[in-house]
């Protein structure tokens, strides 16, 4: 009995001593045994493909969406363009002038064509319309016709050199061309009117917030 008392003690491991079996103990330093670390590397990740699936790639970055030009774009592009103030004075220079060039260069370049003229009278009357000053708003109208006559001049073809065939054709085109004339003159005075109304406007609006 003293003798088997005695060989269990020697068998028990002392206290503070570690449970793990001598194998575990020894590879302990190593990071484990081998076929721990066999069985760490064969266990996949979180992210890893299972049954040797592919990895699923990631979509691609989505392309910036270009955002439709509203009203802000359309006002900063407005802004942007020439928007000079011309006095009655200017404005009818500015129109005569540009009028008598286009005519010149109708006459060398398209043969005389009416229609080439008129169809370049119009924006030359939403210019005059637009850039003409508040305080002159009427010049506008009455100089357009003036222009679209005087540019006639070097576009007219009366048949003949003289000054009276000249003056035939000038007739006759304003005659046969009155479309482009009333059209143009139409254009003006509807610009005109529309910013006469808006200054209208604004005045009231003023007048009652200084009330």
């Amino acid at each position: 009995m003293e003798q088997h008392r005695t060989r269990s003690a020697q068998d028990r491991p002392p206290r503070g001593a570690s449970s793990l079996p001598p194998q575990a103990a020894r590879g302990g330093g190593e990071g484990g045994s081998a076929e721990q670390r066999a069985a760490g590397a064969r266990t996949p990740g979180p992210h890893a493909p299972r049954n040797g699936a592919p990895a699923p790639r990631r979509p691609p970055a989505a392309a910036p969406v270009r955002r439709p030009l509203g009203p802000p774009a359309i006002q900063a592009a407005a802004r942007r363009m020439p928007n000079p103030r011309l006095t009655g004075l200017g404005v009818g220079l500015f129109c005569l002038v540009l009028m008598l060039a286009l005519g010149s260069l109708v006459s060398l370049l398209f043969g005389s064509s009416l229609t080439v003229y008129g169809v370049l009278f119009l924006p030359v009357c939403v210019l005059t319309a637009a850039w003409v000053r508040r305080a002159d708003l009427v010049t506008a109208v009455i100089i357009v016709p003036i222009a679209f006559a005087l540019g006639l001049l070097p576009v007219a073809d009366g048949g003949g050199g003289g000054t009276g065939d000249r003056l035939m054709g000038l007739f006759t085109a304003l005659a046969t061309e009155a479309g482009w004339l009333y059209g143009g003159t139409l254009i003006t005075g509807v610009i005109v009117t529309v910013r006469k109304v808006r200054q209208m406007r604004r005045r009231v609006a003023r007048n009652r917030i200084a009330g």
